[in-house]
């Protein structure tokens, strides 16, 4: 296949969109006589969008023919610079299928689709649904300048609620922040294709992550932004950016990671537990619980963001006797050492016979050892890698390392036993090695 590019001519509109530089640029494909689609292609053209993203002119990308990027997030757990590892890890075994239990950012998910892998995202938090919908599911649709402007503006033929600013006043953001999120969440919904909708709910939550110390809402500390005081970091300049500019970084960089591999990928919101079983591969990433049994519970640590998604009935999910105004707790089985070793072993029975992918930290509970256990009830052989010096982001623990235990399909694929040999893989180096 061959894709030839030139500039369009005077009144014409590309299929892509526009350069940073504004160059309008049409694109051809030129396939071979006689040659096939092939099934996991990307197609680049733009057909199919409907009459308003037609109309209105794309946020410009850094490079409109690069390959797609992830876009960058400071969200707590994400794997977007281990998704490369994993993918290694895997890239040789009989899959062709994918879901991802626990999808998160979608950093995974989104690498597999990048490999031309049928890939469903699965999260049971809404706000997450939102991101997987945006960044795997989609696969054409873009926000426009127009859409921007008209999220942030305050449109005098409606009757907009002031809940955030009557309620989280003193807490994340400022008074005037708060204003403009009351505006900015009642308008995403007046997007009329979900696809970009889901967009724009990403860039949202992104732009709220980045004006957060920690970025994490599991404590009342804006006044960590508002003190005058000498400081030693340069954080404060991101947080006290306006709403609008990291709205529209973060919606240019989600614009940069849509693409259409030619496979019909989908966005679920269910618990893992509950997620549709006859993928060839799953892959794991739960919930970390410490070797204290101290779990991450990202319900906690992102409810606002989870309440944004559902603004009509947050008044009534708010725990008011909290500092913070969380939401009222969810009990999980995978965030409390006493229950996840029992999640486990019923996740790793439901989807026995796929490929099962875990991503995991050696100073976890339960630990490596149990887990390979478990994996063994289900598989004949289970190989276990391990990354080297890979430093979580608000960690202080030096000698936690990234692990990945991959049980094949039921007696269908044979790969290394882990009891004979593990292996570790050195950041940088992009070695592996093998210790017997």
């Amino acid at each position: 296949m061959v894709v030839r590019r030139e500039a369009a001519g005077a009144g014409e509109r590309p299929a892509g969109g526009v350069l940073a530089s504004g160059t309008a640029i049409r694109e051809t494909v030129v396939r071979p006589a006689g040659a096939a689609h092939r099934r996991g292609g990307r197609r680049l053209a733009a057909e199919g969008r409907d009459a308003d993203a037609m109309t209105e002119r794309c946020l410009p990308a850094p490079s409109l023919f690069a390959d797609p990027v992830f876009p960058p997030t400071r969200y707590q757990g994400s794997k977007r610079k281990l998704a490369g590892w994993i993918w290694e890890q895997v890239r040789g075994l009989p899959f062709d299928t994918v879901l991802d239990v626990f999808g998160g950012t979608g950093a995974v998910g989104h690498r597999f689709k990048l490999h031309d892998k049928q890939v469903t995202y699965n999260d049971a938090l809404a706000f997450n649904h939102q991101i997987g919908t945006a960044l795997i599911e989609n696969d054409r649709q873009r926000l426009s300048e127009a859409d921007l402007v008209r999220i942030g503006r305050r449109d005098p033929a409606v009757d907009y609620d002031d809940f955030i600013e009557r309620t989280f006043s003193g807490i994340y953001f400022t008074d005037a922040e708060n204003r403009w999120l009351d505006v900015a969440v009642q308008n995403i919904p007046r997007i009329r294709d979900r696809h970009r909708r889901a967009l724009a709910w990403h860039a949202l939550y992104q732009s709220c992550i980045a004006k957060r110390p920690y970025n994490l809402f599991h404590r009342r500390n804006l006044y960590m932004r508002t003190a005058d005081v000498s400081r030693s970091f340069g954080n404060k300049a991101t947080w006290d950016r306006g709403f609008d500019d990291h709205l529209r970084e973060h919606a240019a960089a989600a614009n940069a990671a849509v693409f259409d591999n030619g496979r019909p990928c989908r966005a679920l919101r269910a618990d893992a537990l509950d997620a549709p079983a006859g993928h060839d591969l799953v892959y794991v990433d739960p919930p970390y619980v410490s070797g204290r049994n101290v779990g991450v519970d990202y319900h906690g640590f992102y409810h606002f963001l989870e309440g944004l998604t559902d603004y009509t009935r947050w008044p009534g999910r708010v725990d008011y006797d909290s500092k913070h105004r969380r939401l009222k707790p969810i009990a999980s089985p995978w965030t409390r050492a006493e229950t996840n070793l029992d999640a486990f072993r019923r996740l790793f029975h439901r989807f026995a016979d796929s490929i099962l992918v875990v991503s995991y930290r050696s100073d976890g509970h339960p630990s490596v050892d149990q887990l390979h256990e478990l994996l063994a009830e289900v598989k004949p052989r289970v190989r276990v890698a391990t990354l080297d010096r890979y430093q979580y982001a608000l960690s202080t623990n030096r000698k936690s390392r990234e692990v990945l235990l991959i049980g094949g399909a039921r007696r269908k694929v044979g790969i290394e036993d882990s009891e004979s040999r593990s292996e570790k893989w050195e950041v940088g180096s992009g070695k592996l090695r093998i210790e017997d």
